[in-house]
This record gives structure tokens, C-alpha cells and sequence, in this order.
């Protein structure tokens, strides 16, 4: 435990510098802040519609789900797994971090965690960010009627199901970024990929839920809306999630036992 948690602090200082370390903190800010001026600046107009306060939530929140889940997540995934592996292949210090006095396992399981942790934190921080501006908006503008309903049980589990349904991307892009040292292979499959999954969920395939890069949006498309008193709840652990979990578990033991039967050079 000790040497994972040696290998974690590692992986921080190694990669706090990098793009994909900052995306994680400037993407939930910038896409938030947007949105939430765009409701300030529009406010009289979204007034005049009347939204009841769990529509008016919806809609404010959605935007940033939209952005994030059908766009924008599945590259910073494919990403933030070339940027970890990257650092190593860019300096060529793989020979040099497996002659430390930590097992292989400590070291695979630390690059992969922290690029899980990193991701965690990139959807902990939109969600948080859009309780804490919706709120602000309502302090900046009165007529808005955030405060009357609580939006944090459907945040959580909207971000719960794109974090979780990121995991399955994430084991896979991982596996490549340790094969391939160059930007254009692991990056180029997992551009590729990412279309290609949004584009079999558009069409509605019923197999879609097999392709890792459509879980994602899957995740935020499968809902089941319920006519009760809380009609956007959901489940979190459906069929694209379970999927996800899966291949995230699998996948990330074929790529420990790639680490300690490959040479690294």
C-alpha cells in the first residue's frame, strides 16, 4: 500500500504541470461560467418562459451535461490516458521507473488511478460548480427560482453515470498509450473511436452499448423518466454502466499483465 501511495504522489508531481492535469480544473470553470453568463445574460428572456424551478434546473444543468458528456468527455478521457503513459515515453524514463524498488503493480495501478482521480475530479468539480453558480444566479438575478427546488440528487447521479461510463474508454486508451510512444496512433484509434460512438448511439443501434466509446452517451440518453413527484430521477447502474465496469475491470488487467511481460527500452 505503501509503495502504491509512493507511486500516486509521483504521478502528481510528474504531471502538474501538464495540460491534462489543468484541463481537469480550467474545463469545469470555463464551460460552467459560460453557461451561467449565458443565463445572466438572458435572464429576462428564460424568465418570460415561467420554468418551474426543477425544469429551470434541467435546462441549466443540461447545458453543461451536453456539453461535457456528448462532446467533450470522451477526448479528455483518451487524453488524460495518453498524457499519463506520455510522460514516461516522452522522457524515456520507463527503464528507469521499473529499476526503482517498487513492484510493477504499484506503478500500474498508480498511473491508472491518478488518471481515474483526475477525471473524478474534473466531474466533481462540475457539479459542484453548477450548484454553486446556479445559486449565484439566483442571488444576481432575484426573479429566478433556483432556490425552491434541489437539484443535488440528480447532479450526482448524472455525473456518477459519466464518470462511471468514462472507465471503460479509459482502460482501453490506457492500454495503447503503453504500446504506442508516438501522439498519432493512441489518439488518432481513440478520436476515431469517440465519432464513431456517438454516431452508432445517434443512429440508435441496439448493440451500441458493446462499443466502449458510445457509453458515455449512452449513459446520459438512457434515462427512465418517471410521472411520480421527482420525474427526472434515474437509475445510476444500468446497462451501459454495468458494461463499462466490465471492461474497465478486464482491461485493466490485461494491461498489468502486458506492463510485466513487455520490455521496455
Amino acid at each position: 500500500m505503501r509503495t502504491l501511495y509512493i507511486s500516486l504522489i509521483s504521478e502528481f508531481y510528474k504531471s502538474r504541470k501538464t495540460l491534462a492535469f489543468w484541463a481537469a480544473i480550467l474545463l469545469p470553470v470555463i464551460i460552467c461560467g459560460l453557461i451561467t453568463f449565458g443565463f445572466y445574460s438572458s435572464s429576462e428572456r428564460i424568465i418570460a418562459f415561467h420554468y418551474p424551478p426543477m425544469i429551470l434546473w434541467a435546462n441549466y444543468s443540461g447545458a453543461a451535461l451536453g456539453v461535457m458528456g456528448f462532446l467533450i468527455m470522451p477526448f479528455y478521457v483518451i487524453f488524460m490516458a495518453f498524457s499519463v503513459n506520455n510522460i514516461e515515453h516522452k522522457n524515456d524514463t520507463w527503464k528507469m521507473l521499473f529499476a526503482q524498488p517498487l513492484n510493477k503493480f504499484s506503478i500500474y495501478a498508480a498511473k491508472y488511478l491518478y488518471a481515474v482521480f483526475m477525471i473524478f475530479i474534473c466531474l466533481l468539480l462540475f457539479a459542484s460548480l453548477t450548484f454553486a453558480f446556479g445559486h449565484l444566479l439566483q442571488v444576481l438575478v432575484p426573479k429566478y427560482n433556483f432556490s425552491q427546488y434541489n437539484p443535488l440528487h440528480i447532479l450526482i447521479n448524472s455525473y456518477a453515470k459519466l464518470f462511471l461510463s468514462s472507465l471503460g474508454i479509459l482502460s482501453l486508451q490506457f492500454i495503447m498509450s503503453l504500446f504506442w510512444s508516438d501522439f498519432l496512433k493512441p489518439m488518432g484509434i481513440g478520436f476515431i473511436g469517440a465519432i464513431m460512438g456517438i454516431i452508432i448511439v445517434n443512429v440508435g443501434w441496439k448493440y451500441a452499448y458493446f462499443i466502449p466509446y458510445s457509453l458515455p452517451t449512452l449513459a446520459l440518453r438512457i434515462t427512465k423518466v418517471n410521472k411520480g413527484a421527482n420525474p427526472l430521477e434515474f437509475p445510476v447502474f444500468t446497462q451501459e454502466i454495468w458494461t463499462s465496469l466490465i471492461y474497465a475491470a478486464i482491461l485493466f488487467i490485461v494491461g498489468y499483465f502486458i506492463v510485466t511481460r513487455k520490455s521496455i527500452k
